[in-house]
């Protein structure tokens, strides 16, 4: 056993700073907020620009290319810095980000404000399981993130219907300004709640692989991997599906993703409670029960509010996903938390861009319903791994 284990941790206070914990919720609700912000405004930000909508996309790709670089990164390059400051240097990236979209006078300057927010998701994501570990007691970790993650919930709900009807009322670049408000908050708040938490100091970029030849770590990839590959090629082929085989026109398609989100949002808020039982159960349970529902909606005619409710479920489930697997990572490895925490996100953007490039080719060869038939066998197989011998206890480095 790793006899430095017990120097390289740091334990939580007695007293679990529930204040700071809230206060990096808004911080992430500000971040997942300007993520989601141009998938609603393209079309205005283009033709102010002057570029097609397509260039105006490639503000969300450079982010998401930039936060899984990022993810794997800033463990190593914050390695000698208090984690407060580091946390903070996020919230100020943020802020930073959102002025210079709002005032970009081209496609270029959006872009280096993206690419700025890029490294704050990527490093808060990297950092958010080890920080729960350091701010509360190990008892309540699955619920301090809980509660960090339902500000990824409510900035799925209101981010781009928000974002849309701001636009109508007051233009795109002052929506950006109202994200610099919420940055500004966040910001107050964690310099008045966030503690000082010693660095590490010992993170290399040799670490990752360290970590990844432990036992149970590469078996625990791989199914991460999988359950966010099958959801993100349902959840991006789910307008399709709505419209070309559940036949309802964009109201419905907007209630039932309304659905979708505030049931997300109560899965991820009793996410907490679920993994405070088993850890292993719910990470076996959530990709099955996706699974499962995916079957139903390919198999099902077209049912209006079956599919809502069936849809809604998925929400539901998928919200708790998550959460338990920043839960695993710091039950499987408390001494290189923020190594796994980059791991983590490095793999969940993988799954991003392959649940979308998979689901596109199966979109074209056999439609929606193909697509959802691929995503639920994907899931299945997630839960078939967990399920045998799956490694939810520490995974720490032999001497």
């Amino acid at each position: 056993m790793n006899a430095c284990v017990q120097a390289t941790v740091t334990p939580a206070e007695e007293k679990p700073a529930w204040g700071a914990v809230f206060s990096l919720s808004l911080g992430v609700f500000g971040l997942v907020t300007a993520e989601f912000l141009p998938a609603s405004l393209l079309t205005p930000m283009a033709s102010s620009l002057g570029v097609t909508e397509g260039m105006a996309g490639q503000t969300v790709t450079t982010t998401a290319v930039v936060a899984m670089v990022t993810s794997l990164l800033i463990a190593t390059a914050t390695r000698k810095i208090d984690r407060r400051w580091v946390l903070l240097a996020f919230s100020v990236l943020l802020i930073v980000s959102n002025l210079l979209v709002a005032f970009a006078p081209n496609l270029w300057a959006i872009l280096a404000g993206r690419v700025l927010l890029g490294v704050a998701i990527g490093g808060f994501w990297t950092m958010s399981a080890a920080t729960a570990m350091r701010l509360v007691p190990e008892a309540l970790v699955p619920r301090a993130l809980s509660i960090m993650f339902s500000g990824v919930s409510l900035a799925t709900i209101a981010a781009a219907p928000l974002g849309s009807y701001l636009d109508g009322i007051i233009g795109w670049r002052n929506v950006f300004l109202l994200a610099v408000i919420l940055g500004v908050l966040a910001l107050v708040l964690q310099l008045l709640t966030l503690p000082r938490m010693a660095p590490n100091g010992a993170t290399r970029l040799g670490t990752l692989i360290e970590v990844l030849r432990r036992p149970g770590m590469g078996r625990g990839m791989i199914a991460c991997t999988l359950v966010f590959t099958g959801h993100f090629a349902f959840f991006t082929y789910l307008r399709p599906f709505l419209e070309g085989v559940t036949g309802v026109g964009v109201t419905g398609v907007s209630a039932i993703l309304l659905g979708f989100g505030v049931a997300n949002f109560l899965g991820t808020s009793l996410a907490g409670l679920l993994l405070e039982r088993s850890l292993r159960l719910t990470l076996m349970v959530m990709p099955l029960a996706m699974a499962l529902i995916g079957f139903c909606l390919v198999a099902m005619g077209r049912i209006p509010v079956a599919h809502a409710v069936l849809v809604s479920l998925w929400g539901m489930a998928f919200g708790a996903v998550p959460v338990a697997w920043s839960t695993w990572i710091t039950r499987t490895i408390p001494d290189e938390a923020e190594s796994g925490g980059g791991l983590f996100v490095a793999a969940v953007q993988f799954a991003i861009s392959m649940g979308a490039a998979a689901g596109g080719v199966l979109f074209d060869m056999s439609g929606a319903k193909g697509v959802f038939g691929g995503s639920a066998l994907v899931l299945f197989a997630a839960a078939l791994i967990i399920s045998l011998k799956f490694r939810t206890q520490p995974a720490l480095a032999t001497s």
